[in-house]
């Protein structure tokens, strides 16, 4: 059989690899499974790329393949799920780096030529480097953020649209002059540093992109650079025509742009205010200070609140990945089912620090996936609940975005716990949340804080009701 046909078999099947491991994903159940296949699919598409090709310096192949899987292995072993945003954002940067590499590449290999050269191929170097390039740094920028070495509020200054908006021309012009060498008749040297030109004010882009964007928003964020990694191997896959990179690289690219959108609409946020640069910087104005007298519990009184409630909801948040305390808020929430109470865990869409957060948590301590809903399962009937437990959560829950007008939260659908007939907040301190936003719920009548680490707090309670 001709080895081209066998190759693009291989590519199908790797694809539908692809489609299938992405589908699986989508539910905890699956998900392990999911990410397996999709292994399996990338492992056909790796070994048939390498078949195809004539020159290879296997030990390169091995030395990178040997390198990479050690970081790969130990990262999944040795990074706390608490890091696990940092982690995601970090390997979409790389992603976008491999990309504008291999574009690079290519470019490097032709230039000498380039009126051998196509014009899509040049469009497409062109969309690969400028893709890439602001992946890898606005994701570096994001890192930072998470990681918590750059400042989590945005960092906003004069005329930074316009400076965005002048790099953007630039780059476009630039892009127009490169794509269109066998027009201009340029030399070789001019030619490689108008595309040097173009690199450097990718990672100038990025980098400026996403430090106005505040801490608070990083899970858009995250989801916006997953898409944009994947449109970069996309276009990667365009430059050296490979199927299954243009399949693949397609399959992230609107996934991410799918979720994106999701994470917008959960933030009553604009698409277009993420593309453009805008997002989040809404977190820097200043909302209502509110005053009030909090209404601490202690764990041996929280106990005979909980003990009494037929009903109760979970809202768990990044202070619950800090603590890891999920082990034992699911053995929390199996003694008050034990005790006849209905338990729930509401997770907002852009609780923690990046998509899914909770739900690869309470994942990992083995919850129940019909236990979890989302806000607009529990809010119409919170009022009914007795007791919402707020652990480490703050602006998901912040009544400031139903009440103030004023709040930078203003508008965002949040979990209406100040509803429930009682709340409860594990929470070490009153300070707010990532956004920077103050928090009335701690204020209201009928919440209680319960301070302290949010594990130790929660063994107390289930020491409680074994003993």
């Amino acid at each position: 059989m001709n080895l081209v046909l066998v190759r693009g078999l291989c590519y199908i099947v790797a694809s539908i690899f692809f489609v299938f491991g992405l589908k699986m994903l989508s539910s905890p159940t699956t998900a392990r499974k999911g990410n397996m296949v999709s292994s399996i699919g990338m492992l056909i598409a790796i070994v048939t790329a390498l078949t195809a090709m004539t020159d290879i310096k296997w030990a390169w192949i091995i030395a990178g393949a040997g390198v990479g899987s050690t970081i790969g292995a130990l990262a999944a072993r040795l990074v706390k799920m608490t890091s696990m945003p940092q982690m995601v954002g970090l390997f979409n940067g790389f992603g976008g780096l491999a990309s504008l590499l291999v574009g690079w590449s290519e470019f490097h290999g032709r230039w000498a030529d380039a009126d051998a050269t196509r014009l899509f191929t040049m469009v497409a170097i062109f969309l690969t480097v400028l893709t890439g390039g602001v992946t890898f740094s606005g994701s570096l920028v994001a890192f930072g953020k998470l990681a918590g070495m750059v400042t989590g509020k945005p960092m906003l200054y004069k005329g930074r649209n316009a400076v965005n908006a002048v790099i953007l021309i630039a780059m476009v012009a630039l892009g127009i002059f490169f794509c269109t060498q066998k027009i201009a008749q340029v030399d070789g040297a001019g030619l490689y540093i108008g595309f040097t030109g173009i690199i450097i004010l990718a990672l100038i882009l990025g980098v400026l992109s996403t430090i106005g964007i505040g801490g608070a928003d990083m899970p858009v964020v995250i989801c916006l650079l997953n898409s944009y990694s994947g449109l970069a191997a996309c276009a990667a896959g365009f430059v050296i025509n490979n199927n299954v990179l243009i399949v693949s690289g397609s399959l992230v690219g609107a996934s991410g742009l799918v979720l994106t959108s999701i994470m917008c609409k959960a933030m009553n946020r604009s698409l277009t205010n993420v593309l453009f640069s805008g997002f989040g910087s809404a977190t820097s104005a200043k909302g209502a200070a509110y005053k009030g007298e909090a209404k601490p519990v202690s764990a041996e009184d929280a106990y005979l609140i909980l003990e009494a409630a037929s009903s109760v909801v979970f809202v768990p948040g990044y202070g619950m990945a800090v603590a890891q305390a999920q082990h034992v808020v699911r053995e929390l929430g199996d003694l008050l089912a034990d005790n006849g109470a209905e338990i729930k865990y509401c997770i907002h869409p852009v609780a923690g620090r990046m998509p899914g957060h909770m739900n690869v948590l309470l994942a990992e301590a083995n919850v129940p996936y019909e236990q979890l809903v989302e806000p607009q399962d529990v809010n119409p009937t919170i009022e009914i609940v007795d007791v919402a437990i707020v652990i480490g959560a703050n602006d998901v829950v912040n009544p400031a975005a139903r009440e103030d007008e004023s709040s930078p939260l203003w508008g965002m659908p949040v979990i209406n716990v100040d509803h429930a007939r009682t709340c409860i907040v594990l929470k070490r301190t009153l300070n707010p949340g990532f956004a920077g936003v103050d928090n009335p719920l701690f204020f209201k009548e009928n919440t209680r804080m319960l301070f302290g680490d949010a594990k130790a707090s929660i063994m107390l309670l289930v020491s409680e009701f074994k003993h």
